[in-house]
């Protein structure tokens, strides 16, 4: 998995490519848990590189949109491959994120 995380004004950004998977975790998890702290956080995942998400991915993703939903921010995913985006069907999580096709469709959202 790589790794790479950025700014676009107060939205912070995480690109993950690769594997995403219990191996992978534990940096995403600890990105998730500093960049959701603040109030009103604002955080995108880019899942476009992402080849393979598990149930402890989600799991992390999940926790990081309940840390987000406690200070009153939002997580959004954008540019799932089919086979990651029919994982968050299957496991019904296609509900719980706001997912969006692109990264420039996500950010506008983020940005009202």
């Amino acid at each position: 998995m790589d790794m790479k995380t950025r700014t676009s004004g107060d939205i912070n950004i995480l690109e993950i490519a690769g594997r995403f998977d219990t191996n992978t975790v534990p940096p995403v998890s600890a990105w998730l848990e500093q960049v959701t702290s603040t109030p009103k956080a604002r955080v995108l995942v880019n899942l476009g590189e992402t080849t393979f998400v598990d149930s402890t991915a989600l799991a992390t993703l999940v926790q990081g949109l309940k840390r987000c939903q406690q200070v009153q921010g939002e997580l959004c995913v954008c540019s799932l491959r089919r086979p990651v985006y029919m994982i968050f069907e299957l496991t019904r999580l296609d509900k719980a994120f706001n997912i969006f096709v692109d990264e420039e469709h996500a950010l506008q959202a983020l940005s009202n």
